[in-house]
């Protein structure tokens, strides 16, 4: 019992943090789910996901591993069907639009849904300026001032002070927390209304992990950020909303929505509370 975390000590961070209200945020594109199902082949992995990730919020999925958590977000900018035998059904909405219906330009879907991934994945070949600016090339678009483009992003992802003297050293020099900004930074170059991040913490070390918080946190005030996330004190600190996954011999569903600091202190479900005081998961 003694390394199981306490409801009210997540409830007290989550409480601690200012939290903000759906589409309160100058800027931000909100996102939508109704009814989503995801198989690979005849395995039915995630059952009727309808959720609404509102505009200039954090949304924290949580859940134990193998509940769909990462596959319910690689469909949010259609790169669930990049993996073979994949499939889904159900909608997900940007601005109110369907971006799996015909004739949606799957290469604009994905520069206004930004993802960064569990490991981070700078080009090694490339500089660390040229890492940032990349995505401007492959999705072919002109960009008047590149070094501005390149301070602001390095800097909204925390990362300009650290680097803006060695901008043509290749971004495989930087360490693993450094990399995960810079991949975070490459991603804001095509400036996305959407960030999704898989478990972006999940290989870093405790310092490098609150600097990528603060960068979430600084980067939420503009845009809508869901991130996957085993970490419930992250979940707790980040968050404004968190998603409990739950599969438990089924295809995954999610078991309960909420504002971060109501799942942490009053979850409505049993199972809830189970995973969030560390009684399994």
């Amino acid at each position: 019992m003694s390394d199981q975390v306490k409801p009210t000590s997540l409830a007290s961070i989550a409480g601690n943090r200012v939290s903000r209200t759906p589409g309160s945020a100058p800027l931000g594109t909100g996102l939508e789910t109704r009814n989503l199902h995801a198989w690979f082949g005849k395995n039915h992995v995630l059952a009727d996901i309808s959720l609404d990730f509102a505009s200039g919020t954090v949304t924290a999925l949580i859940g134990p591993s193998g509940c769909g958590k990462s596959t319910f977000i690689r469909t949010l900018n259609r790169m669930h069907e990049f993996i073979p035998t994949a499939a889904m059904a159900g909608e997900v909405l940007l601005d109110g639009k369907d971006i799996y219906a015909a004739g949606v330009d799957v290469t604009k879907i994905r520069l206004k849904v930004g993802m960064v991934f569990q490991k981070p994945n700078p080009f090694p070949s490339m500089t660390i300026g040229e890492n940032v600016l990349s995505g401007l090339r492959l999705a072919q678009l002109k960009q008047s001032n590149k070094e501005e483009l390149l301070e602001e992003c390095l800097k909204r992802a925390g990362l300009w002070n650290e680097v803006k003297d060695r901008l043509n050293a290749h971004g495989g020099s930087l360490s693993g927390g450094q990399q995960q900004r810079l991949c975070i930074a490459r991603s804001l170059a095509v400036k996305p209304d959407v960030l999704l991040m898989d478990e972006p913490c999940s290989a870093l070390d405790p310092g490098s992990t609150l600097r990528i918080e603060e960068t979430i946190r600084e980067l939420s005030k503009t845009m809508t950020i869901i991130i996957v996330t085993h970490n419930m004190q992250q979940a707790a600190r980040i968050s404004d909303y968190t998603a409990f996954f739950l599969a438990d011999g089924h295809p995954g569903e999610m078991v309960e929505v909420g504002p971060t600091s109501e799942i942490f202190a009053r979850p409505k479900d049993q199972r809830t509370e189970n995973y969030v005081t560390g009684r399994f998961g």
